[in-house]
């Protein structure tokens, strides 16, 4: 994210969603601000608070994908919430702190494993040895020692702590012992190439791993998970864990030995250092159903009391806090909040004032019709048609889209959202699923052929659900 500049964040952006070219440019700005404030001088930078974003629009048009997928595109921790699981304080239900220790807690797993593909390599080769050393068990190290005397007695210094002794001393078995290190090299190499060749697949070897001595499972009381997580971190320290030998197959017993070798490899302490840094600096939290929790009617706030509660408790971690996480201390006030909703039945004006000025930014999506249906279904590259297509082909059975299926399957989509509720884009999967039910079905006994899915294919498999409107709204 760093070298993109605001328009080739929206090209990226395009490659995944259609149209919404007013959202992904505010997106998009809003990213590049964050990377000018980072060259700021300090003083300037800490007085620099992000510009939060709210996302108006009904279902399915694409104001999640936005969000996810400029988290992708950024590397920065994200998560998304639903704003009606929280509650006001005092009530049943998960706190509004929560989800920023949430994010911390997706913020050190994002770290951690770029830091374990950072000493991957290393790891590899430590595993790779312990590996050869659980199929032949290394011998004691000896070593052959000239002494600095006239003598040309040649002694043998041991690995294992007995003193030396000159050869001439060494019993037969003692003699066989000395040139067994050679052998056993020579051994250890030809199994690192037959392992390495696959030949050593379903052999399976012993190895020690850790597990827990006692199963103590914390019961989260609803707005008390750090209390949770603490009690989890006091007893995993008084019980902690033991080392059991199990047998693995020779894949599986490698990978194990990869995590572990990584785990001894990584710097934890850095890896917290640094995923606080980034979630403080480049955090982005997509707040959904926001509508969901403002007061429509203030005449009458009586049975509302809680969801102004909860806009009230989400108003100083928007507005920049500190939250307690068992990582430590979380500021708040550079994380990047985007807001979105329907706003059915509810306006962003109905939002406590305060909050709403916490999200200067506001924009509109556009409801999605036949023509976006058609360019979803063909342009995005994660785009249905390419899925189903390489799903089938797995069975080697080829899928041939013609164009007039796809324009039918747009325009039934477009029928169905007017006549029934209007679900966006997510018409599309309940559509092309009812269509392709059978053939995926019998897709392995169609081994090596070709179907092309034309108009005809699509008005035949969408008969039933046409003519009967009952039974649309319960199908698609």
């Amino acid at each position: 994210m760093s070298h993109l500049t605001p328009r080739e964040i929206v090209q990226e952006l395009d490659k995944y969603i259609i149209g919404q070219g007013d959202a992904k440019r505010m997106v998009a700005i809003a990213m590049r601000n964050r990377w000018r404030r980072q060259h700021l001088d300090k003083e300037l930078k800490d007085e620099v608070s992000p510009k939060n974003i709210i996302m108006i629009g009904p279902t399915g048009v694409g104001k999640t994908e936005i969000a996810r997928r400029l988290a992708k595109l950024s590397g920065a921790p994200f998560i998304k919430v639903e704003a009606t699981k929280y509650t006001e304080v005092g009530y049943v239900g998960r706190d509004v702190e929560s989800m920023i220790r949430d994010l911390m807690e997706i913020g050190v797993n994002l770290v951690k494993k770029e830091a374990a593909e950072a000493v991957k390599e290393r790891a590899e080769l430590l595993a790779e040895e312990r590996l050869l050393d659980l199929l032949l068990p290394p011998k004691p190290k000896v070593n052959y020692i000239q002494p600095n005397n006239d003598s040309n007695v040649d002694f043998v210094a041991y690995g294992d702590g007995r003193p030396p002794l000159p050869t001439t001393q060494l019993s037969d078995e003692q003699n066989t012992n000395t040139t067994a290190s050679s052998e056993s090299n020579s051994t250890r190499e030809k199994l690192r190439s037959l392992w390495k060749a696959g030949k050593l697949n379903d052999r399976e070897v012993e190895m020690e791993v850790e597990t827990a001595t006692v199963g103590i499972e914390i019961l989260s009381v609803p707005g008390l998970e750090q209390v949770g997580d603490q009690m989890k971190d006091l007893f995993g320290k008084a019980f902690p864990a033991k080392r059991q030998t199990k047998r693995f197959k020779i894949g599986t017993a490698y990978e194990n030995l990869i995590q572990q070798e990584s785990e001894k490899l990584i710097e934890h302490d850095k890896v917290i250092e640094t995923a606080k840094e980034r979630v403080e600096q480049g955090g982005i939290i997509f707040l959904d159903e926001i509508d969901k929790i403002a007061v429509a009617n203030s005449a009458n706030r009586g049975s509302d009391v809680s969801r102004e509660g909860v806009q009230r408790d989400l108003l100083p971690i928007v507005e920049g806090s500190t939250v307690n996480t068992k990582y430590g201390m979380i500021k708040t006030d550079h994380i990047l909040f985007i807001a979105a909703g329907a706003f059915h039945y509810a306006k962003p004006a109905d939002l406590i004032p305060e909050l709403q000025g916490r999200f200067p930014l506001r924009v509109e999506l556009e409801a999605l019709g036949k023509d976006e249906f058609l360019r979803i279904l063909q342009e995005p590259e994660n785009s249905l048609v390419k899925q189903y297509s390489a799903l089938l082909k797995t069975e080697n059975v080829e899928l041939d889209f013609s164009s007039d299926a796809l324009v039918e399957i747009s325009a039934f989509a477009e029928e169905t959202n007017k006549n029934t509720e209007n679900i966006g884009a997510r018409r599309l999967y309940t559509i092309m699923e009812h269509i392709l039910s059978d053939l995926s079905f019998e897709a392995p006994d169609k081994n090596g052929e070709k179907i092309t899915i034309d108009s005809n294919y699509v008005k035949e498999h969408l008969t039933d659900v046409r003519e009967d409107k009952d039974l649309s709204r319960y199908i698609l």
